[in-house]
């Protein structure tokens, strides 16, 4: 009787294992297939160097929030913290996560090719500035509903204002760039010949006024605009075609040489983002230094163009790359979302932890805060399931807009469209 047991569990062992190896043949089978798709789909004169700049803008923007922002959890309280005011040492962490420029130069690049080729399809502004501030108006309008819904929730059920608003300003602090970003895009025809010098020596003299001769403070509001303009105006030349491999490294090595100056010297944050508690934020509003650390960005960018053509012809990378595109604002505008979920689950599930809940205040924190990036993925890939149909919209009609892979029917597959964002 012991024998015909065991035998029959270990059949049903084999069984199994049979299973789960073909379960997971198939599974393999089919990303295959989907990257093939994806990599045969786009069209064969897209620049996917300029997707995969903006791939790694947006992800880098999501790890660097990830990596420096911690929501401390004090006698029930939750607020704000950075391991940068407690480990200053960490700066050079801003450095590689503070991508905004790259996204700056890409969108100003992307939106003054999409505004000439519409003239030459005879497409107005307004409909041409229509199409542009819809894709991102969708995601924004979801991003508000919600936070409107949770924010009046939490106030209901006794949630101490303090707390409301370490939330609500993490959850809607992306908005701003979204902000800057639809403002220039609307002034695309007005400055897309722009020099990019006119707005830098806005801000150099905005800076010189604010520091040199203690101006108004208020007055550092300009370079919101003047700031970001420099890298926008960069992507419009680089439309031109006015970007050449020496100007690459003329911004890499000049951007560099500028920022380190400033800091060493001219009394900067080393932080290339704000530092709570700190005096002075090269973000909050934008300074001569993270300008001057935008344009190395820059012009790193533009050395990699070629590199990066040459690894996305690899279907693998291109799909990856593709994925990406297809959901940025998702990605960009719901990934505080994620990192407050796993923060408020961990606190149901008997918090503080290290790591989520704790003082940013050692090395030990900053290990342990890796081990927490995979549930934040995790959340944000749900966030993204849930909301990426808003980024998307309605299919467009057959010719308007560009994108990232053509709309294909597979046997079986149904219509596949992605588009570019």
């Amino acid at each position: 009787m012991r024998e015909v047991v065991g035998t029959r569990v270990r059949e049903t062992v084999r069984t199994r294992a049979r299973e789960a190896v073909g379960t997971r043949a198939r599974a393999v089978a089919r990303a295959r297939a989907l990257v093939r798709h994806i990599d045969a789909a786009t069209p064969p004169g897209r620049n996917r160097a300029v997707d995969a700049l903006r791939a790694l803008a947006i992800l880098g923007v999501v790890g660097g929030h990830w990596l420096v922002t911690a929501l401390v959890s004090d006698s029930g309280v939750l607020h704000a913290a950075s391991p940068l005011r407690y480990m200053p040492w960490l700066a050079p962490i801003s450095w590689v996560f503070q991508t905004l420029a790259v996204f700056f130069l890409v969108g100003g690049h992307m939106a003054a090719r999409s505004h000439a080729a519409a003239r030459r399809r005879g497409i107005g502004y307004g409909p041409w500035l229509a199409a542009r501030l819809g894709r991102l108006s969708r995601p924004v309008a979801a991003v508000l509903a919600l936070w409107t819904v949770i924010g009046a929730c939490l106030s209901l059920s006794g949630t101490g204002p303090d707390t409301v608003h370490t939330l609500l300003k993490l959850a809607l602090s992306p908005l701003w760039f979204l902000l800057v970003f639809a403002v220039l895009t609307a002034l695309t025809p007005l400055v897309s010949r722009l020099n990019p010098l006119w707005p830098l020596a806005v801000v150099l003299h905005v800076d010189l006024i604010r520091f040199g001769f203690d101006g108004p403070a208020g007055l550092g509001w300009v370079n919101v605009a003047a700031g970001w303009l420099v890298p926008y105006t960069l992507g419009a030349a680089w439309t031109r075609g006015e970007l050449t491999r020496r100007s690459g490294w003329v911004l890499l090595l000049g951007g560099a040489a500028g920022a380190a100056g400033l800091i060493l010297w001219g009394g900067y944050p080393a932080s290339m983002v704000g530092v709570p508690g700190e005096p002075v934020s090269n973000l909050d509003p934008p300074t001569l230094a993270v300008v001057a650390f935008g344009l190395a960005q820059c012009g790193l960018a533009l050395l990699l163009r070629e590199p990066l053509r040459r690894w996305t012809r690899r279907p693998a990378s291109w799909a990856a790359v593709a994925l990406v595109n297809l959901s940025a604002m998702t990605i960009f505008l719901w990934h505080q979302t994620a990192l407050m979920a796993v923060t408020a689950l961990g606190l149901l599930a008997g918090g503080p932890l290290p790591g989520l809940h704790t003082v940013p205040d050692g090395p030990g924190w900053a290990l342990t805060r890796l081990a927490w990036l995979p549930p934040f993925a995790v959340a944000l890939a749900v966030c993204w399931a849930a909301f990426r149909t808003f980024e998307r919209g309605r299919p467009k009609r057959r010719g308007g807009g560009s994108r990232v892979v053509r709309v294909h029917r597979g046997p079986g597959a149904g219509a596949k469209a992605a588009r570019h964002v």
